[in-house]
Protein backbone atom coordinates (compact mmCIF):
# COMPACT_ATOMS: atom_id res chain seq x y z
CA UNK A 1 0.00 0.00 0.00
CA UNK A 2 1.52 3.31 -1.10
CA UNK A 3 0.11 6.75 -0.33
CA UNK A 4 1.34 10.28 -0.87
CA UNK A 5 1.80 12.68 2.03
CA UNK A 6 3.20 16.11 2.69
CA UNK A 7 6.38 16.18 4.74
CA UNK A 8 5.80 19.25 6.89
CA UNK A 9 9.48 19.63 7.79
CA UNK A 10 10.69 19.92 4.20
CA UNK A 11 7.34 20.96 2.70
CA UNK A 12 7.68 18.29 -0.03
CA UNK A 13 5.44 15.44 -1.07
CA UNK A 14 6.69 11.96 -0.22
CA UNK A 15 5.49 8.41 -0.74
CA UNK A 16 4.81 6.18 2.25
CA UNK A 17 4.80 2.46 1.57
CA UNK A 18 3.06 0.42 4.26
CA UNK A 19 4.12 -3.20 4.52
CA UNK A 20 1.42 -4.83 6.67
CA UNK A 21 2.32 -7.86 8.78
CA UNK A 22 5.90 -7.62 7.56
CA UNK A 23 7.18 -10.48 9.72
CA UNK A 24 4.41 -12.98 9.06
CA UNK A 25 6.33 -14.64 6.21
CA UNK A 26 10.10 -15.14 6.51
CA UNK A 27 10.73 -14.81 2.77
CA UNK A 28 8.80 -11.53 2.55
CA UNK A 29 10.56 -10.21 5.64
CA UNK A 30 13.95 -10.92 4.04
CA UNK A 31 12.88 -9.13 0.85
CA UNK A 32 11.77 -6.08 2.80
CA UNK A 33 15.02 -5.97 4.75
CA UNK A 34 17.02 -6.42 1.54
CA UNK A 35 15.10 -3.59 -0.14
CA UNK A 36 15.67 -1.24 2.79
CA UNK A 37 19.39 -2.05 2.94
CA UNK A 38 19.87 -1.55 -0.80
CA UNK A 39 17.87 1.67 -0.89
CA UNK A 40 19.87 2.98 2.06
CA UNK A 41 23.08 2.11 0.22
CA UNK A 42 22.18 3.58 -3.19
CA UNK A 43 22.39 7.29 -3.97
CA UNK A 44 21.48 7.91 -7.61
CA UNK A 45 18.97 10.20 -9.28
CA UNK A 46 17.44 7.31 -11.25
CA UNK A 47 16.92 5.06 -8.23
CA UNK A 48 14.19 5.76 -5.71
CA UNK A 49 15.59 7.42 -2.58
CA UNK A 50 14.95 6.07 0.89
CA UNK A 51 14.12 9.05 3.08
CA UNK A 52 13.18 7.31 6.30
CA UNK A 53 12.00 4.12 7.95
CA UNK A 54 10.31 5.26 11.16
CA UNK A 55 11.22 3.24 14.22
CA UNK A 56 8.34 1.42 15.91
CA UNK A 57 7.08 2.73 19.21
CA UNK A 58 8.06 -0.50 20.98
CA UNK A 59 10.58 -3.23 20.21
CA UNK A 60 7.91 -5.92 20.55
CA UNK A 61 4.43 -6.16 19.20
CA UNK A 62 4.71 -4.14 16.01
CA UNK A 63 3.70 -5.73 12.73
CA UNK A 64 3.81 -3.04 10.05
CA UNK A 65 6.79 -1.34 8.45
CA UNK A 66 6.60 2.08 6.82
CA UNK A 67 9.09 3.09 4.14
CA UNK A 68 9.22 6.78 3.21
CA UNK A 69 10.65 7.61 -0.21
CA UNK A 70 10.47 9.98 -3.18
CA UNK A 71 7.02 10.53 -4.60
CA UNK A 72 6.63 9.71 -8.27
CA UNK A 73 3.37 10.17 -10.13
CA UNK A 74 3.07 6.89 -12.03
CA UNK A 75 5.01 3.94 -13.38
CA UNK A 76 6.26 3.10 -16.85
CA UNK A 77 3.68 0.33 -17.29
CA UNK A 78 0.86 2.87 -17.02
CA UNK A 79 2.67 5.29 -19.31
CA UNK A 80 3.17 2.62 -21.99
CA UNK A 81 -0.48 1.55 -21.92
CA UNK A 82 -1.92 5.06 -21.65
CA UNK A 83 -3.19 7.04 -24.61
CA UNK A 84 -0.22 9.38 -24.21
CA UNK A 85 1.80 9.36 -27.42
CA UNK A 86 5.47 8.56 -26.88
CA UNK A 87 7.92 10.08 -29.34
CA UNK A 88 11.29 8.64 -30.23
CA UNK A 89 12.82 11.31 -27.98
CA UNK A 90 10.72 10.10 -25.04
CA UNK A 91 11.82 6.52 -25.60
CA UNK A 92 15.48 7.51 -25.98
CA UNK A 93 15.35 9.54 -22.77
CA UNK A 94 13.66 6.65 -20.90
CA UNK A 95 16.24 4.14 -22.12
CA UNK A 96 19.08 6.51 -21.23
CA UNK A 97 17.83 6.87 -17.64
CA UNK A 98 17.19 3.14 -17.24
CA UNK A 99 20.69 2.31 -18.48
CA UNK A 100 22.23 4.91 -16.13
CA UNK A 101 20.44 3.32 -13.18
CA UNK A 102 21.36 -0.23 -14.22
CA UNK A 103 24.99 0.77 -14.70
CA UNK A 104 25.02 2.24 -11.19
CA UNK A 105 23.35 -0.84 -9.68
CA UNK A 106 25.66 -3.26 -11.50
CA UNK A 107 28.71 -1.15 -10.62
CA UNK A 108 27.75 -1.83 -7.01
CA UNK A 109 27.80 -5.56 -7.80
CA UNK A 110 24.03 -5.83 -7.36
CA UNK A 111 21.48 -7.36 -9.73
CA UNK A 112 17.88 -6.05 -9.58
CA UNK A 113 16.26 -9.33 -10.77
CA UNK A 114 12.76 -7.87 -11.13
CA UNK A 115 13.18 -5.03 -13.60
CA UNK A 116 9.92 -4.44 -15.45
CA UNK A 117 7.87 -1.38 -16.44
CA UNK A 118 5.81 -1.43 -13.23
CA UNK A 119 9.05 -1.19 -11.19
CA UNK A 120 10.19 1.92 -13.04
CA UNK A 121 8.51 5.03 -11.67
CA UNK A 122 7.92 8.17 -13.72
CA UNK A 123 6.81 11.78 -13.29
CA UNK A 124 5.42 14.41 -15.64
CA UNK A 125 8.94 15.63 -16.50
CA UNK A 126 9.72 12.14 -17.88
CA UNK A 127 12.17 11.49 -15.04
CA UNK A 128 12.45 7.80 -14.20
CA UNK A 129 13.46 6.03 -10.99
CA UNK A 130 13.90 2.31 -10.46
CA UNK A 131 12.17 0.88 -7.41
CA UNK A 132 11.33 -2.46 -5.75
CA UNK A 133 14.75 -3.89 -5.02
CA UNK A 134 13.38 -6.66 -2.80
CA UNK A 135 14.59 -9.41 -5.15
CA UNK A 136 17.98 -7.75 -5.68
CA UNK A 137 21.10 -9.75 -5.03
CA UNK A 138 24.61 -8.61 -4.28
CA UNK A 139 27.92 -10.24 -4.91
CA UNK A 140 28.04 -10.14 -8.70
CA UNK A 141 31.42 -11.29 -9.90
CA UNK A 142 33.76 -8.67 -11.22
CA UNK A 143 34.44 -9.11 -14.92
CA UNK A 144 36.33 -7.48 -17.71
CA UNK A 145 35.90 -7.28 -21.46
CA UNK A 146 38.08 -10.32 -22.13
CA UNK A 147 36.07 -12.51 -19.72
CA UNK A 148 32.83 -11.29 -21.28
CA UNK A 149 34.15 -12.06 -24.76
CA UNK A 150 35.15 -15.61 -23.76
CA UNK A 151 31.75 -16.28 -22.18
CA UNK A 152 29.97 -14.88 -25.25
CA UNK A 153 32.06 -17.09 -27.56
CA UNK A 154 31.29 -20.17 -25.47
CA UNK A 155 27.57 -19.42 -25.75
CA UNK A 156 27.67 -18.62 -29.46
CA UNK A 157 27.92 -20.71 -32.62
CA UNK A 158 30.35 -18.24 -34.17
CA UNK A 159 33.44 -16.66 -32.57
CA UNK A 160 33.41 -12.94 -31.97
CA UNK A 161 35.74 -10.92 -34.13
CA UNK A 162 37.52 -7.68 -33.45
Amino acid sequence: IVISCLDKKSNTKVAIKKVPKAFEDLIDAKRILREIKLLKFFDHENIISLMDVPKPEARKGFEDIYIISDLMETDLHRVIYSKQELTDEHIQYFIYQILRAILYIHSSNVVHRDLKPSNILANKNCDLKICDLGLGRGGMQESNDEDDKKIAELNSDQPLTE
